[in-house]
């Protein structure tokens, strides 16, 4: 999934990436850059839902088996045979929530800012094409939306690479097979 979700926010910078160069006049592909931002920025929303369930998801997956291993209830939804000492689990999965919880806090407020501040650039480039408000107002928002995103896109790149390793050795530690989760 964490493959999947990264090649969905490259293809998302693209988009972006492919708008502002037409707003700015580098390339010209027959139509104007109104007509990209439109569908960029709904691909943009689209791809930032998905990363920031993927992270909320992840965390809950984890607080939820920290949730059964700490008051040792339900122990059969984790084991087949439910060991006598939890100790070494319990410290493990302790790091777990923190890596997951890490993950989440260090990239959803990025995933708002992002959607935040391209739904305002794009509600000032109609207001913009209307003559309501100046070129310099639209702007100014469209290159914060664009630092924001760039900067998402980094923390968001480099933990689903943390998530997914982090899912892969919860799957290890308590054998849990792949198409589970």
């Amino acid at each position: 999934m964490a493959y999947l979700l990264r090649g969905l926010i490259v293809i998302m910078v693209a988009a972006i990436g492919l708008t502002t160069c037409v707003a700015l006049g580098f390339i010209d592909v027959g139509i104007s850059h109104i007509k990209l931002a439109i569908p960029a920025y709904l691909y943009t929303i689209f791809a930032q839902a998905f990363v920031m369930f993927y992270f909320i998801g992840v965390s809950r997956l984890v607080n939820n088996i920290n949730l059964i291993i700490t008051s040792e209830k339900n122990l059969h939804e984790l084991f087949d045979d439910a060991p006598a000492d939890l100790t070494p689990y319990k410290d493990k999965v302790k790091r777990y929530v923190h890596k997951a919880d890490l993950a989440k806090r260090q990239t959803i407020p990025w995933t708002m800012l992002m959607i935040i501040l391209g739904m305002i650039a794009f509600f000032l480039g109609g207001a913009h094409d209307t003559n309501m408000v100046e070129k310099t107002t639209h702007s100014g928002v469209a290159y914060g939306f664009i630092a924001s995103m760039l900067i998402g896109f980094v923390r968001q790149w480099h933990f689903l690479g943390q998530t997914h390793q982090l899912l892969r050795e919860v799957k290890t530690l308590f054998s849990i097979p792949d198409g589970q989760m």
